[in-house]
């Protein structure tokens, strides 16, 4: 058994950041077929004793999908403005899917300040640990129509590392588009090689290509690792799997598909 399996077996608080690339089509509207196939994913997790908070990007994406007005896709404003529209769109998405399996889902959207003032990130946590308390899957995003950091720095995998921390998750899981960290960017000049686990984080930086990202996705393989890092600091381990791939998850819990793991 993989160190990838055996973890997600033991941890009992999951953390599963799902990424734009990961929710969305090439027109940029939601895949639903997608957002099923997680929910019975997380589902299965729940069934066998776990807990699992969501943190979900796809908002802007999906706005633009909706309204198909792409051409003003580098306005700052108008960006904003489809992430109103399109939070809707991925908040019903996951509504409905979750209905399927009787789960009720509750919205935190938050900016990087709650997490600095110490009252907001003491009330951030109180409703976090409410909502999963009483059965709820919380749904986590950041609130990008009055914040600009998620459209700027990061594809909320900063949010993901700093929710995961506020909860004291066992793990948490980034779900991106590739199948895990390659040492060099899938496309580049040159055979790329996926590596299973990483251990030594300054080590792996010294050695691999990290740069680029994709149009929708704001974040990249610089700011999983970031992540990495930060999540680190409290002795937490992260994976990076590809959630585009169906049942993923289950299959690394069974020992059968492998993503990026990164030892705490």
């Amino acid at each position: 058994m993989s160190k990838a399996s055996d973890t997600i077996n033991k941890s009992r608080k999951i953390v599963l950041k799902i990424g734009s690339n990961v929710l969305t089509g090439d027109d940029g509207k939601i895949d639903e077929s997608i957002v099923e196939d997680i929910v019975d994913q997380v589902s299965e997790l729940i069934k066998g004793g776990k807990q699992v908070a969501l943190v979900s990007s796809g908002a802007e994406a999906s706005g633009l999908g909706v309204t198909g007005l792409w051409s003003r896709h580098g306005d700052m404003n108008f960006r904003q403005a489809m992430c109103a529209v399109g939070q809707v769109e991925l908040m019903m998405a996951y509504k409905r899917c979750f209905e399927k399996i009787d789960t009720v889902v509750g919205q935190i959207l938050l900016t990087w300040r709650d997490f600095a003032d110490e009252q907001h990130k003491l009330h951030v946590r109180n409703t976090l640990f409410t909502l999963i308390d009483e059965g709820v899957v919380p749904v986590i995003n950041e609130n990008d129509s009055i914040n600009v950091d998620e459209l700027t720095l990061g594809d909320n995998d900063r949010l993901a590392a700093l929710t995961a921390s506020l909860w004291n998750a066992d793990l948490l899981i980034m779900m991106s588009d590739i199948d895990g960290l390659y040492d060099r960017p899938p496309g580049s000049s040159g055979e790329p090689t996926l590596i299973h686990e990483v251990e030594d984080l300054e080590e792996m930086k010294r050695n691999i290509d990290i740069s680029g990202k994709s149009e929708l996705g704001t974040g990249g393989m610089q700011t999983k690792i970031e992540a990495a890092e930060e999540v680190r600091k409290y002795g937490m381990p992260m994976l990076l799997v590809n959630g585009k791939q169906k049942g993923v998850l289950t299959s690394i819990k069974n020992g059968t598909e492998t993503g990026t793991f990164f030892h705490s």
